[in-house]
């Protein structure tokens, strides 16, 4: 496949309100793109213009279904493995990436495991693969884009934090939460780092949303009971759905979130 053709300049800043969340030229990987939250992510992305990477680690074969539904809308996507706990791997990447689609511009850092666990249960080789994945694998990708974007002087970064990182969350959820936590102080800081290059860095915290690890490999009925106890306490008295996060994604990469 061709490289995505850029439609503008890297470092374009006249942007009229006529293109609001016009993301053509743009190459966007969303890691941890085969489903959920992810998912939601790649496919508004593609329908905004954008070139998709979809990155997944195991799951080709629901990696394969996102750039299928992707492609069905005309638009652009490839699907990319990798371990984002390898640096290695990801810079292998993202060379494929940039033969195949162009050079990253747009990175949402969405890829994240979750081993419930309190006190008592606490397991130190959990914990550490989950830290090595939503801490080290978001700061391993973005090593491996950044150096592309500041030389356009452009970029946009998007971490995929939660709720749980800022002390709400259910119970069990707890060392989950310490890694989400040190991923948004790591956004803060890569922010301050990285904005005067052209780059922004920017969370979204989502609450509890009936996808991905909310509902895999759970019953019917426990996913119900779960629901039933988080409508109450949300603003809106419902659930979250991807395509809620997805649209907070969509304006942070936009021209518009400079």
């Amino acid at each position: 496949m061709a490289k995505h053709k850029r439609s503008r300049d890297s470092d374009d800043t006249a942007v009229s309100p006529l293109c609001m969340g016009n993301l053509e030229g743009r190459v966007a990987l969303v890691t941890g793109a085969s489903g959920g939250i992810g998912r939601g992510i790649a496919i508004r992305l593609a329908l905004q213009g954008a070139a998709v990477a979809v990155h997944y680690r195991t799951q080709a074969r629901e990696a394969k279904s996102v750039v299928e539904e992707i492609r069905s809308t005309n638009g652009v996507a490839s699907a990319f493995q990798a371990d984002v706990t390898k640096q290695k791997q990801v810079e292998a990447m993202v060379a494929r990436i940039t033969a195949e689609l162009g050079r990253p511009d747009i990175l949402v850092n969405n890829a994240g495991v979750m081993w419930p666990a309190d006190l008592a249960t606490f397991n130190p080789a959990q914990f550490e693969r989950m830290r090595a994945t939503n801490v080290d694998g978001a700061i391993n990708v973005i090593r491996a884009v950044v150096d592309g974007m500041k030389q356009a002087r452009f970029g946009r970064i998007v971490n995929i934090t939660s709720v749980a990182g800022i002390g709400t969350a259910f119970p069990g959820t707890t060392f989950y939460a310490a890694t989400k936590a040190a991923l948004a102080i790591l956004t803060r800081r890569f922010a301050l780092e990285l904005g005067p290059l052209g780059i922004t860095v920017n969370a979204v915290a989502p609450g509890y949303i009936l996808v991905g690890m909310n509902v895999h490999g759970k019953k019917q009925k426990d996913i119900d009971a779960a629901s039933k106890a988080v409508v109450p306490r949300t603003m809106m008295r419902r659930v979250g759905v991807a395509k809620d996060i997805a649209a907070a994604v969509a304006y942070l990469v936009s021209p518009e979130a400079g």
